[in-house]
């Protein structure tokens, strides 16, 4: 009997070892799969790419889109959902921010990962932003997903703040307008300038215009 077992083990070894392979290559395709959704959105927007543009662009057939996803909106629900996972990251990434140099390298650092966030996430947040997605569930997500980091520019802003917390939040507001407009622009066209000196000046800004509490 113990020979018998002994002698099935090689055979189980190698199904485990060739399963977990072709889960690597599911999680790949299915990767690859997302990845081309991103060039083909930001080329012709959410409601003109079509399945045929997703597929060209990752270089697989129509039945392997099929076996990941069962449409477009499938698709982008993935996405969506993986942008709101980094929302949700990023929100809780960012405590006080001070008046003084250590508030603005504090912030400064927060910037830089909102930039890449939105490198990581565009098309997506473009779609939500210019209120291109039907699915009200996927709307909701954008909508909560952007709450979120509002609320925690709101909290960043609001110890130790002389103003009322209406006037607190529409600045949280207003500043989170314009890092997603800037984020648009520096990630949308190339305007020669690097990482580091966008980041620099971005935080200067949002520093000094939003950060100064009156007494």
């Amino acid at each position: 009997m113990a020979a018998r077992q002994s002698a099935k083990t090689p055979k189980a070894a190698t199904s485990a070892r060739g399963g977990r392979a072709l889960r690597r290559q599911g999680e790949a395709t299915r990767a690859k799969l997302l990845a081309a959704a991103e060039p083909a959105l930001a080329e012709s927007g959410w409601h003109a790419t079509r399945v045929d543009d997703v597929v060209r662009l990752a270089g697989v057939s129509h039945g392997t889109f099929y076996l990941y996803f069962a449409n477009k909106e499938d698709l982008f629900r993935a996405l969506a959902e993986r942008c709101a996972d980094d929302a949700t990251e990023l929100a809780a990434s960012l405590g006080r921010v001070d008046p003084g140099p250590e508030g603005q390298a504090a912030l400064r650092a927060w910037v830089s990962e909102f930039l890449n966030f939105y490198r990581r996430n565009g098309v997506v947040i473009r779609a939500w932003a210019e209120n291109q997605v039907g699915d009200r569930k996927l709307a909701r997500l954008g909508t909560t997903s952007f709450g979120r980091i509002s609320s925690t520019l709101q909290a960043s802003m609001i110890e130790g703040s002389a103003e009322p917390s209406r006037e607190v939040e529409l600045r949280a507001a207003a500043l989170l307008a314009m890092l997603e407009r800037f984020a648009y622009v520096v990630t949308s066209r190339d305007l020669g300038l690097d990482h580091e000196s966008i980041v620099d000046n971005l935080a200067l800004v949002a520093h000094r215009g939003f950060f100064r509490r009156t007494q």
